[in-house]
């Protein structure tokens, strides 16, 4: 940025930026790439949803998605996500009305942030093709250039969302009551209400209620095709 920012605006980025799970769409594509057989990524997807569907904390979720990238070679997990990015993005990956408001606050002068519980691999392209000024997201532990399975620290889902971007607004001097945040889904309530401009995106329940309450804007969600949308 060429001057100093005065707001900043958050955005999560799966099913709300763009049009599907990241993860598990990289995922498909990553292990279709490797020759791995449809049989084990039918499995890990099913055994994901499971654990959602169950209530298992996402967090937890989160972290048994990278103890399958455990053995990939980090350089390989980078390539994968430029192909795959390239092939996504060719088929409308951006969800329109909330890419065009990240297009608004570049407008005006806004600090642009990506947070997200995915990880680089997939989303460093996302970033790059919306000018996002930062991306805070989940990173897995990598040994001698070898993903261990582990992260480095916890994944970036719920209170570190809104951790991070307290960080941010206060290592820019920012205002937090002028500062906006674009989320989808109920674990994102720590950001959205880290900020005074808080903007739910679909339909979740728990978001919903509150914007009612609170007067909130909305946004539409993207189309999906159930809980692993997009995913191969």
């Amino acid at each position: 940025m060429t001057t100093d920012p005065v707001r900043a605006a958050f955005f999560d980025v799966d099913e709300t930026l763009i049009t599907c799970k990241s993860m598990l769409g990289f995922l498909g594509f990553h292990w279709g790439r490797e020759g791995r057989s449809p049989a084990r990524l039918t499995a890990a997807r099913a055994a994901l949803g499971h654990q959602l569907r169950s209530g298992v904390p996402r967090e937890q979720v989160n972290r048994a998605f990278y103890r399958l990238l455990r053995g990939s070679r980090e350089s390989d997990l980078e390539e994968s996500g430029r192909l795959w990015f390239a092939r996504e993005n060719a088929r409308g990956l951006f969800h329109p009305p909330v890419r065009e408001a990240l297009r608004q606050h570049h407008r005006a002068g806004d600090l642009t942030i990506l947070l997200s519980g995915s990880f680089a691999a997939c989303l460093a392209p996302i970033g790059q093709a919306v000018g996002a000024d930062l991306l805070v997201c989940t990173t897995p532990e990598v040994t001698d250039g070898i993903l261990t399975g582990d992260l480095t620290d916890g994944p970036m889902i719920g209170q570190a969302k809104a951790e991070s971007a307290h960080r941010i607004m206060t290592a820019f001097a920012l205002d937090p009551s002028d500062c906006h945040a674009y989320a989808d889904d109920a674990t994102d309530l720590p950001l959205l209400t880290s900020v005074g401009h808080p903007v739910i995106v679909g339909s979740d329940p728990t978001l919903t209620t509150r914007a009612t309450r609170e007067n909130w804007p909305r946004l539409p969600g993207p189309a999906l095709n159930g809980l692993l949308a997009k995913a191969a």
